[in-house]
C-alpha cells in the first residue's frame, strides 16, 4: 500500500507522519569558545584606549552631533551664548583699564579650586582665568539640553568636553599659571629640575609597581591598622577579626564591620587618631571587622553571593560562636554596605533574627541614578571590562583608578601635577592618601555580575534580586537603619544613598556628613570644619524628597560620629557585661591583627 499523501492524511483528519530528525551536535562548547575570541579582542583593544569603550564613545559624540546639526534653535541660542560672552568678556576687560579692583564677571563653580589664590585675582592672570570659565560655560551649554539626545550620551559628551577643556586650563600651564611663575621666581628655576626628579621617581614606581613616595612611613600592621586585635576566623575569602577591649565592660550587642573588597578594610583603622575602629571600641563595644582576601586570577569564578555567604554570613556564624545568643549591630561601607543589605534582606525573608540593627556608610541600595561613576558603566562599556577582566581573571587597580581619578581629575590629576612637576613641590603624604595607595583587585564574575545586576538592572531596588530562591526585598528589614551619605561624593552620591528612604519599612536615621566618599566618612571628632544633618523617619512616617530633606535639617558643627555611637547606645540593651573572651572553643585566635590577607599585593 503506497504512503498517503499530506493532503490526503488531511482530508481524513490524521496527523502528519513523524520524520526522524537528524542528530542535533551540542554547540555550547563551541558558543563559548567564539564568545571568549570576542572577549580576547576586546582585552587587547582596551589596553590601547585604557579601558573605555571607543564605541561607546563614538555613539554619544554622534547622537550628539547629529541632533546637534538637526537644531537651528539650539545652534542660533549657541551663538547668541557666544557673543554674549564676548560682550561680558569685552566689558570686564574695559572696566579692568579704570579700577583694577573690578569684580569678575564669572565665577568658577562650587568645588573648582585652580583659580582661588590671590595672584588669580590680579590682571593678567585673572583675564586668562575669566576667558577659560567662559569658555567652559559655553562647551557647558554645547553639550547639554540638545533636543533628542539620549541622556546617558549627553552626560559622556559633557563630561569628555570637561577633561578635553582641563587639559587647556590656564592652571596647568607654567606661563600662565602665577604660583608657578611665583615659585620659579623664588628659586631660579629649580624647582622645574625638582619637578623633573618628582616626574622620574613617579615614573620609575609605576614601571616597578611600588608604592608611591611617602607610603613607606604608613606600614600596616606598623604605623596604620594597629588597633589591638586577633584573627579569629579565617576562610577563602575573609579573615576576621576581633578587637581587643579597652573598657572594662561592654555592651551585649557586638558590632561587625564589613567594609568594601574594592578598598582594604584599615580605611576604618587607620592612624590612631583616625580609627572609627579605636574609637567604637573605646566606647564599650566588641567590634569584628572582616578583612577581605586580595582575589588573583584563581578567584575569577568567585560569585557576588559568594561574598555575601563566605563574607557576611560566615561572619556572622563565627560571632555568634564567640558571643553565643547575642544580637548584632551590623555595619556596612560602600560595596560592603550593599551585600550587607542583600544579606539583611534575605535574612528577615528567612526568619534569620540576629543583627539588632543596620548601618550603612555611603553605600547605594538603589542604583537608578547612581551619579558620575554611571559614565563608565553601560552595556558597550561593560563588554569591555568584561574582556580585561577575562583576560586577567580579575579587574585589577590600575584599571579602576583611571576612571575614578577623571571623575575628580582636577583634584587628584591636574593640581597633584602642577604641585609636583611645575612648583617642585611633593604633595605631602598623609594616611588616607597612603591607603588610597594601597589598592585590591576585583573577581571577574562577581564584579561582572555586580556591574550588571546592581547597576545596568538595579534588580536589588526592583525586587528582582534572587538569594535562595527568594527576592532579597529591603522592606522586609525591621530592624533600626542609620544610614550615612556624604555631600561630594563621586561613587556614591549622596541623593542616590537617599533613595533608601524609598525601600525601607523601618525606623531609619539619615545622617548627610560633609566630604567625600572617604574623608566624609573618616570624620574624627575634633576634625576642624566637620558637619552634618541628621533627622529620623519612622517606619509610619511619609518620605519627603532629598532637597526637602535638607531645608528642614539644619547643619550641626562637629562629627557625626558620637550621634552613630549614641544611636547604637539606644538600640542596644541597657545591661553591660564583662568583654567576651577572644575566640572561642572551635575558634581559637589565629594571629595578630591586622591578619595576612590585608598584606596581599
Amino acid at each position: 500500500m503506497n504512503e498517503m499523501s499530506l493532503r490526503d492524511r488531511a482530508a481524513l483528519g490524521l496527523p502528519a507522519p513523524k520524520r526522524e530528525q537528524p542528530e542535533t551536535l551540542d554547540t555550547s562548547s563551541a558558543q563559548e569558545s567564539l564568545r571568549s575570541l570576542d572577549l580576547a579582542l576586546v582585552a587587547k583593544v582596551s589596553r590601547l584606549t585604557g579601558g573605555l569603550s571607543p564605541a561607546a564613545l563614538s555613539l554619544a559624540a554622534m547622537d550628539w552631533w547629529i541632533h546637534l546639526a538637526m537644531a537651528p534653535g539650539k545652534r542660533a541660542s549657541l551663538a547668541e551664548q557666544c557673543a554674549r560672552n564676548a560682550a561680558l568678556l569685552g566689558t570686564h576687560l574695559a572696566a579692568l583699564a579704570a579700577d583694577r579692583d573690578t569684580p569678575p564677571c564669572i565665577r568658577p563653580l562650587p568645588g573648582d579650586n585652580r583659580f582661588r589664590e590671590e595672584a588669580w585675582q590680579k590682571p593678567p592672570f585673572s583675564i586668562w582665568a575669566q576667558a577659560f570659565l567662559l569658555n567652559q560655560h559655553w562647551w557647558h551649554q554645547a553639550t547639554n539640553d540638545v533636543p533628542g539626545v539620549t541622556p546617558h550620551h549627553e552626560e559622556v559628551v559633557s563630561f569628555v568636553a570637561r577633561q578635553m577643556l582641563d587639559v587647556f586650563s590656564p592652571s596647568n600651564n607654567p606661563f600662565t599659571n602665577p604660583e608657578v611663575i611665583a615659585r620659579t621666581i623664588e628659586t631660579g628655576g629649580r624647582n622645574f629640575m625638582d619637578g623633573f626628579r618628582n616626574w622620574l621617581e613617579d615614573t620609575r614606581r609605576m614601571l616597578f609597581n611600588q608604592p608611591p613616595v611617602g607610603t613607606e612611613n604608613f606600614r600596616v600592621g606598623v604605623d596604620v591598622a594597629i588597633t589591638p586585635g586577633k584573627v579569629v576566623y579565617r576562610n577563602h575569602l575573609i579573615e576576621l577579626i576581633q578587637y581587643e577591649p579597652t573598657t572594662d565592660t561592654v555592651r551585649a550587642e557586638p558590632v561587625l564591620i564589613v567594609p568594601a573588597w574594592i578598598m582594604k578594610y584599615y580605611i576604618l583603622d587607620l592612624s590612631p587618631e583616625n580609627s572609627l575602629i579605636r574609637y567604637l571600641v573605646d566606647q564599650g563595644y566588641t567590634v569584628f571587622c572582616i578583612s577581605w582576601r586580595n582575589p588573583t586570577a584563581e578567584d575569577r569564578d568567585l560569585s557576588l553571593d559568594d561574598y555575601r555567604r563566605l563574607g557576611v554570613m560566615a561572619a556572622l556564624d563565627a560571632i555568634g560562636a564567640i558571643v553565643p545568643g547575642a544580637r548584632i549591630h551590623a555595619t556596612g561601607y560602600c560595596l560592603g554596605g550593599t551585600i550587607l543589605s542583600i544579606a539583611a534582606a534575605a535574612m528577615s525573608c528567612g526568619g534569620d533574627h540576629r543583627l539588632a540593627s543596620l548601618t550603612l556608610f555611603a553605600a547605594q541600595t538603589d542604583f537608578s541614578e547612581p551619579g558620575e561613576l554611571a559614565l563608565f558603566i553601560d552595556h558597550s562599556q561593560m563588554h569591555m571590562l568584561e574582556g580585561m577582566m577575562w583576560d586577567r581573571g580579575y579587574l585589577s587597580a590600575d584599571q579602576m583608578a583611571g576612571a575614578f581619578q577623571l571623575l575628580r581629575s582636577n583634584d587628584l590629576v591636574w593640581s597633584r601635577l602642577v604641585r609636583d612637576y611645575l612648583t617642585g613641590i611633593r604633595t605631602p603624604m598623609f594616611d588616607l592618601m597612603a591607603w588610597n595607595a594601597d589598592s585590591t583587585h576585583m573577581p571577574y564574575k562577581m564584579h561582572s555580575e555586580y556591574l550588571r545586576r546592581l547597576y545596568l538592572d538595579n534588580e536589588l531596588a526592583a525586587g528582582r534580586f534572587m538569594v535562595d530562591g527568594r527576592p532579597a526585598a529591603l522592606q522586609n528589614i525591621r530592624v533600626p537603619m542609620f544610614v550615612v551619605a556624604t555631600e561630594r561624593d563621586h561613587v556614591a552620591p549622596w541623593r542616590s544613598v537617599y533613595k533608601i528612604h524609598y525601600l525601607s519599612d523601618t525606623d531609619l536615621t539619615f545622617v548627610l556628613t560633609s566630604g567625600g566618599h572617604n574623608a566624609g566618612i573618616v570624620s574624627r571628632p575634633g576634625h576642624p570644619r566637620r558637619r552634618y544633618r541628621v533627622a529620623l523617619q519612622r517606619a509610619n512616617d511619609c518620605v519627603v524628597g532629598p532637597d526637602e530633606w535638607v531645608a528642614a535639617c539644619a547643619p550641626k558643627p562637629g562629627s557625626w560620629w558620637p550621634e552613630w555611637v549614641g544611636w547604637l547606645d539606644a538600640n542596644s540593651s541597657c545591661d553591660r557585661k564583662a568583654p567576651p573572651a577572644m575566640g572561642a572553643a572551635g575558634l581559637p585566635p589565629l594571629m595578630d591583627a591586622p591578619g595576612s590577607y590585608v598584606l596581599q599585593r
